[in-house]
């Protein structure tokens, strides 16, 4: 599909209306079947830039639209990133639409973060930002392994992606948050962080004043080393005072139980990190074999444990935006490696 066919498909779902929503509980039979719809194979692994990505990101912004969150794109809750081609397809990055078109037609791309906003009450808060993030995309079609060639990534990262949508929809129904939030479904950071690179250098509300980044990722399974079905575990959690926030506040996530992972420099949160934003990932990876595999399906998924998580998320997303702002401690913020002359 070229990008002329992926506007028209994005299009269909760029809606800037934004009902009430409805007062609906988070269940596990509502996690399962947006998860099921995310996975499907209808959606063929959600490859950056493909035909799959694209129904993937009308799906999502479909959803902000029926949770009432206001659209934060550039094309309602599109923000569109530019990408050039290889020759033999796999996305690059751009600086610009416009270095974009110098590309022959044919290896002209484009992609899309998905960005809805829920604002803020407080006149002193609310020009504050906090950042719930999850990437979307996946690996979409490769190599077949036992013969399924669809690399579905239910837990890698449709639950991350539920998680985001289901938070954004349970916190617009109740009271206003302090500071803004913005929700984003991020594109591209299978292949380097393109959508969160596109992001920092394009935000939908100043860099400046984002608190916090709270990424979401590989929620759909229980890990025994962070408790159990429920639980949760932070990236970098002795990098900051967030986790200590949130275990002040009763909310069930531990510190990440394998640090020799290094998983705090292996997720979007890590390049918000860089520009000096409190940023860390919330995850229930257990170290399964399906990552990156096929056979990482939605059935695979365990409903009851992701409702848990998404409710303790909404409890630690109100926090962040109704408590204090979040701080490293000391020698916890990451630095930028030195560029070389």
């Amino acid at each position: 599909m070229n990008h002329r066919q992926v506007v028209l498909l994005l299009a269909t779902a760029c809606s800037t209306s934004a009902p009430a929503p409805k007062a609906e509980p988070v269940t596990p039979a509502r996690v399962a079947s947006m998860l099921g719809i995310l996975a499907a194979d209808s959606m063929e692994g959600r490859m950056t830039a493909s035909a799959g990505g694209a129904r993937a990101a009308a799906w999502i912004a479909g959803q902000m639209r029926l949770a009432g969150l206001q659209p934060g794109g550039d094309s309602g809750y599109f923000q569109r990133v530019p990408l050039g081609a290889t020759a033999t397809g796999r996305p690059l990055p751009v600086a610009s639409f416009t270095i974009r078109d110098t590309f022959p037609a044919t290896r002209r791309l484009m992609a899309v973060n998905v960005v809805g906003i829920l604002p803020g009450a407080d006149p002193s808060l609310r020009s504050e930002v906090v950042l719930v993030t999850a990437h979307y995309d996946h690996l979409g079609i490769r190599r077949p392994v036992n013969s399924d060639s669809i690399y579905n990534g239910a837990d890698d990262n449709a639950s991350g992606t539920v998680t985001v949508l289901e938070v954004a929809r349970v916190l617009r129904q109740g009271p206003p948050p302090k500071r803004t939030i913005v929700f984003a479904a991020l594109t591209g950071e299978e292949m380097g962080g393109l959508g969160t690179r596109w992001y920092l250098d394009h935000p939908v509300r100043p860099l400046e004043q984002t608190v916090a980044d709270f990424n979401i990722e590989m929620t759909g399974r229980p890990d025994s080393l962070a408790g159990g079905p429920g639980k949760a575990w932070l990236t970098g959690y002795e990098r900051s005072n967030m986790g200590d926030q949130l275990k002040a506040g009763g909310i069930p996530i531990v510190p990440d139980p394998r640090p020799n992972q290094n998983f705090f420099m292996r997720s979007d949160n890590y390049v918000f990190a860089l520009k000096g934003i409190v940023a860390h990932t919330l995850s229930t990876y257990n170290l399964h074999t399906d990552y990156h595999q096929p056979s990482d399906e939605a059935s695979k998924a365990d409903p009851d444990h992701m409702t848990k998580v998404i409710v303790a998320t909404v409890e630690a997303t109100r926090l962040l935006a109704d408590g204090p702002k979040p701080e490293w401690k000391p020698g916890g913020k990451p630095e930028p490696r030195p560029t070389r002359p």
